[in-house]
């Protein structure tokens, strides 16, 4: 009998209204379909360790599920120690213009704002 996953009720990550808006417009101007979620992650690099994955892409294996201010969300697993509490956010100002990333779990980060080291 096949395995059921349901989605994960508890929200690991916050996405601001700013940022919820950003990434629908993207969605829609990409055409990007719905079997498509956003997906959060971390990868080894930048100039402080890790970095910060961010885009559309289809589920895998490895992903639990959330659904967060109405997008779909996959982060793997082994993620979660690094982004439990992270807070993504759109700014939009005269020397700023992006994502931004507020990770309770760095202990250091760089000026670019999407490198971090845990």
């Amino acid at each position: 009998m096949a395995e059921i996953k349901e989605k994960t009720a508890i929200q690991p990550i916050i996405l601001t209204d700013g940022a919820v808006k950003q990434l629908l417009r993207i969605k829609e101007e990409q055409g990007i379909d719905a079997t498509h979620g956003l997906r959060v992650g971390v990868k080894g690099g930048g100039c402080s360790g890790f970095s910060y994955i961010l885009g559309f892409d289809n589920k895998n294996e490895k992903d639990d599920e959330y659904e967060i201010n109405g997008l779909k969300v996959y982060m793997e697993k082994a993620h979660a120690i690094y982004l439990l509490g992270i807070e993504i956010d759109w700014v939009e100002g005269l020397n700023n213009r992006g994502f931004t990333f507020n990770n309770p779990n760095a202990t250091e980060s760089c000026g670019c704002g999407t490198s971090f080291s845990a």
